[in-house]
């Protein structure tokens, strides 16, 4: 979301003039986007505003600005503790940006950290041919914003606001010109994803009961717009190659979107469902609303919907209160469900959240010890199942040149694994173009590929399966 929210602003300001640096020394305008969802980050503000005191000083009409959740929380405070900061806004006001950045070149310092419902904040201008995106071929497309689930660790719903779902007709057509212009792979954005469209339907429901005075005569209600309903009409749009979401809510599952994974070809065979805790007992002091059970049984209905899913996961460790037994359900139910990768963090407490007030910390070293110990694990997991892929075909989205250099380029595959390969010709392929690319070798944190011009490509779904061993009996008959 915060690299989409960087997009959608630096559009904003190519449709007003502006044109993007290459370097930092080359530009007037700096903002730096914030997150606040750990201290660390938070931190990481603080010190990188202190030294971007003397890169404004270096040039006359320079300007600073941030931007996000941090800003979002802190608002003008941050103009009151660096008087070199011009202006700061918050996460619904990015419409404001090209305004407040012509004010800070006339010597104006402001912040806007006002909360808006209105579905004007998600009114932003078509993608500025000039806009280089996160990756070729690959776009975000914003369905909704905000949380109501109140986790007690998370202060998104502070910092995001309360639920708010775009309108559908809208996320339509932003997609088709996303397309039409030469995007292969969407991915749908929300802070519960999957939660899209339920106040909506909700008020439907009770207009209809309304008009008809008794639920038992309800008329049909609009499906369309649930979140499966959108998936269907997003992937009904020709030209489009792979559908993606991210992040879900395990409580927001029903047996429609579980459908849309069997049913909806371009939707990727992956999804990132966050878990955060394996221990039952930790899940409802987090306020998550589900078990460790509830979320079991979830991931068997999805891969019995299709087997081949991969799926990532959050997890946190050393929540207050959690015991060595808690720990250890955490490392059992990730050993279970064979997660293909993870992001695992120590416990941050957050101003304004429910679990900042609980007492029974967990001592840090404790902490970075099972940090340690749930990394390791999830390393050896998804080590395990890249080797298992060796010797497969599978379709990958070029994003460009490999991180390790050379002539060695990179992409991802359906599942959201990241493949790096080597070319055999002296036309290689162009990024955001869909090729075959052979495993030949498996690291922790990639698949490594080969490809060649004259390998086949002869049909757009995958033939690989990612692999999730079977860890108990009870699942193995279930998949049976």
């Amino acid at each position: 979301m915060n690299v989409h929210d960087s997009e959608k602003v630096a559009n904003l300001l190519l449709h007003d003039g502006w044109e993007s640096a290459r370097e930092m020394d080359e530009a007037d305008l700096l903002i730096l986007n914030t997150c606040s969802i750990r201290d660390k980050a938070e931190h990481r503000l603080y010190s990188e505003l202190g030294k971007l005191r003397e890169w404004k000083q270096r040039a006359e009409g320079r300007s600073v600005g941030v931007a996000g959740c941090v800003a979002q929380q802190e608002g003008d405070a941050l103009l009151r503790r660096f008087p070199h900061l011009d202006f700061v806004y918050g996460t619904h006001n990015l419409r404001r940006v090209p305004q407040m950045a012509a004010a800070a070149a006339r010597g104006i310092r402001a912040a806007q950290t006002d909360e808006s419902r209105s579905q004007e904040r998600f009114d932003l201008p078509a993608r500025h041919p000039s806009l280089i995106g996160e990756s070729t071929g690959r776009a975000f497309v914003t369905v909704m914003e905000g949380c109501d689930m109140f986790c007690s660790f998370c202060i998104v719903p502070f910092t995001r606001g309360r639920e708010i779902s775009r309108v559908a007709s809208e996320i339509v057509a932003e997609s088709k010109d996303l397309v039409a212009s030469g995007i292969r792979e969407i991915t749908l954005l929300g802070q519960t994803v999957n939660a899209y469209g339920r106040h909506d339907l909700r008020r439907a429901t009770e207009r209809a009961e309304r008009a008809v005075g008794a639920a038992s005569d309800l008329p049909s209600i609009d499906r369309r717009d649930s979140f499966a309903g959108l998936l269907q009409r997003l992937a009904a749009i020709p030209g489009l190659a792979r559908l993606r979401y991210i992040s879900p809510h395990p409580i927001f599952f029903d047996a429609e979107l579980i459908r849309a994974h069997a049913e909806i070809e371009v939707l990727c065979p992956h999804i990132h469902l966050p878990l955060q805790s394996g221990s039952s007992r930790i899940l409802e002091r987090m306020r998550r609303r589900h078990t460790a059970d509830d979320y079991r049984e979830l991931v068997d209905r999805l891969r019995a919907s299709r087997p081949d899913l991969a799926i990532t996961t959050d997890l946190i460790v050393g929540f207050p209160g959690e015991t060595d037994s808690d720990f250890a359900a955490t490392l059992a139910l990730v050993r279970d469900v064979a997660f293909a990768d993870s992001y695992s963090f120590k416990y941050s407490p957050r101003p304004g959240t429910a679990a900042a007030g609980f007492e029974d910390a967990v001592p840090d070293a404790v902490a970075q010890a099972r940090l340690e110990e749930l990394q390791d694990l999830q390393r050896s997991l998804t080590l395990d199942a890249h080797r298992a892929r060796v010797g497969e075909t599978t379709e990958v989205l070029v994003e460009g040149p490999s991180r390790h250099g050379g002539t060695q380029l990179s992409g991802r595959d359906p599942f959201h694994r990241v493949v790096n390969f080597s070319a055999e010709s002296e036309t290689p392929p162009r990024a955001g173009s869909l090729i075959r690319v052979e495993i030949v070798d498996a690291t922790p944190h990639s698949l490594i590929g080969a490809w060649k011009s004259d390998l086949a490509f002869a049909q757009r779904s995958t033939n690989v399966k990612m692999a999730a061993p079977l860890a108990d009996e009870r699942r193995a008959v279930f998949d049976s």
